[in-house]
């Protein structure tokens, strides 16, 4: 098994107010390690590189860690690629109840071995969010619903609204340019039962380069009936 750089991890995550023990650290260590290994059968990540794993995909992922509720809660990870920010997220999140949603089945394989290995309980669901939006035992279940950088924001909002519950988040993970988006998706917001509470800004990086704006969505009514729609209608004419 590859070595990460320990102290280096453990500075990133302090700088976004996670601190973390050693037994997180064997738990990153070894996440790293099974997305190298697996990358080499499927494509999950370019980031191959260990730093590069530790600031771009770990150090990324908690930038939302503040932003989470303080006691146990729901989280779904929408469009989560190689479980980012999910796992993550897990690792120092004990109390979090996970759901990980991917639309491609090779990457719910390698997410089912991860969570086993980390002794994650998430579930992980293969579906696309527009089709699992409208599924009763998902519809507005979560308090927290997440995404990165999967679409433009009008469009992630439909994705992910409709899985939030009344009074929970929506937080979608930008790049520094992310704020922009947010006059772009203030109907569709309105439309789906939210408001645009506030943006953060977040900076990881050993020259804290590297910037993350988290656009905070908050749910104050129940999203109508009739969304999310299908794809082929949300590509074509976002709200």
């Amino acid at each position: 098994m590859e070595k990460i750089d320990r102290g280096l991890l453990f500075e990133q995550a302090k700088m976004q107010g996670v601190i973390l023990d050693d037994h997180m650290i064997d738990d990153f260590e070894l996440a790293a390690n099974m997305l190298i290994e697996w990358n080499h059968k499927i494509n999950l990540t370019s980031i191959t590189d260990l730093q590069d794993i530790v600031i771009k995909h770990f150090a990324d992922s908690l930038t939302i860690a503040s932003l989470l509720p303080k006691t146990r809660f729901s989280l779904i990870d929408v469009g989560t690629g190689a479980g980012f920010p999910g796992v993550p997220l897990a690792i120092v999140r004990k109390d979090i109840k996970l759901t990980l949603l991917d639309s491609l089945n090779k990457r719910v394989v390698f997410l089912k071995t991860l969570c086993n290995k980390l002794g994650i309980q998430a579930d992980i669901v293969h579906g696309r969010a527009e089709l699992v939006g409208r599924n009763e035992k998902m519809r507005e279940m979560f308090d927290v619903a997440t995404a990165r950088a999967v679409a433009s924001l009008p469009i992630l909002c439909e994705y992910c609204l409709p899985l939030v519950k009344l009074g929970g988040r929506f937080i979608a993970m930008k790049g520094p340019s992310g704020e922009m988006e947010v006059e772009s998706a203030q109907n569709a917001a309105s439309v789906l039962g939210a408001k645009h509470s506030f943006t953060e800004h977040r900076n990881i990086g050993t020259q804290s380069d590297i910037c993350r704006a988290l656009l905070v969505y908050d749910k104050i009514k129940q999203t109508p009936p009739q969304y999310p729609r299908m794809f082929s209608k949300i590509k074509k004419q976002p709200l």
